[in-house]
């Protein structure tokens, strides 16, 4: 059975042309060919106060979302009770809310979970389904089984020749990731770029998305980023994730949300919050070669200083050389 038919038989809608590769040029992120990209690093201690901290700190950006339709993709991997493993609902609900402030046409939330296949009732379980209800006109959209698209990949990170993406992401304006600040015991850091492995479905690349992981999380994250745009990042430190993460980790409060206009930059600025140089970790040292700003002199900061929030987060015993 051939990639098209077996995609035919789980009941995917394929468009097996390139038209999605419009998507790549129409939406080059906005950080491409910059001098100097921005990351805002803004104070918020609780959750309760992440609305008013979102408002405030997307007024320090221009992002150009009047008119347009805007994809939210949190870090929505599965629950428990016991460890902050997701974006927290109020941050994603909150960032939905300001975005229609600001006249955006409509605001998508999607993911598509890497490790249970009942996203629904993740929505559930995690509280994110109850955050958007109370918003106007804000629905979420399962990346695992929306129908999808072939595109080319761009970055030439792996030996993929082709990645399926889901509708949903490649007819956005403006993609938003809003991940959740974690380690992780693969990758080293588990950031904005690492979010968007959760825009590979599961229907085709399973669970917990294996295609990706055989072709190396790095050089996956890497054909990812360079592929699909991110626009802009608000990332949640309110509660964070340090050690065995992203999902065995003990919470590690941060207190704070960081914002910014190019996902390298901003990974950059969370990996020295969590007291890690970025230029070690391997995919944002990667796709620094190809785009973005991984060097604080070409990051403009805003809000708070790195160095009056850092901390030394813990991290496992194979990722001792992130330190500085």
């Amino acid at each position: 059975m051939n990639r098209r038919t077996m995609l035919h038989s789980l009941g995917l809608t394929v468009t097996t042309t390139f038209v999605a590769n419009n998507f790549v040029e129409r939406c080059r992120p906005l950080f491409r060919q910059r001098k100097h990209s921005h990351a805002a690093v803004l104070r918020c201690s609780d959750y309760n106060r992440a609305s008013p901290v979102i408002r405030d700190g997307l007024r320090l950006f221009s992002v150009p979302v009047h008119g347009k339709r805007v994809l939210l993709k949190p870090n929505l991997v599965e629950y428990s009770s016991a460890a902050p493993i997701n974006t927290h609902p109020i941050v994603v609900a909150a960032a939905a809310d300001a975005l229609y402030s600001l006249g955006a046409a409509e605001v998508v939330v999607a993911d598509g979970p890497g490790h249970v296949r009942d996203t629904m009732l993740l929505l559930d379980e995690s509280g994110l389904r109850s955050a958007l209800g109370s918003l106007r006109d804000v629905r979420f959209v399962d990346l695992n089984t929306d129908s999808v698209r072939r595109v080319r990949p761009r970055g030439g990170f792996t030996s993929l020749d082709e990645l399926w993406l889901p509708e949903a992401v490649l007819s956005a304006d403006i993609v938003i990731s809003v991940p959740k600040i974690k380690t992780h015991h693969w990758a080293g850091v588990t950031l904005s770029l690492k979010n968007l492995f959760g825009v590979a479905p599961g229907s085709v690349y399973g669970w917990p998305k294996n295609v990706l992981h055989w072709q190396g999380i790095s050089r996956s994250i890497a054909e990812l980023a360079a592929t699909v745009p991110v626009h802009f990042v608000i990332a949640d430190g309110i509660e964070a994730m340090e050690g065995n993460g992203p999902l065995h980790g003990a919470a590690r409060p941060l207190r704070c949300l960081v914002l910014g206009d190019d996902p390298v930059a901003t990974d950059a600025t969370c990996s020295r919050l969590m007291g890690i140089d970025p230029a070690r970790v391997r995919h944002l040292r990667m796709v620094s070669s190809m785009f973005g700003n991984l060097r604080e002199e070409r990051i403009e900061q805003r809000g708070e200083s790195v160095r009056a929030l850092a901390q030394a987060f813990e991290l496992l015993p194979a990722f001792s050389h992130l330190r500085p």
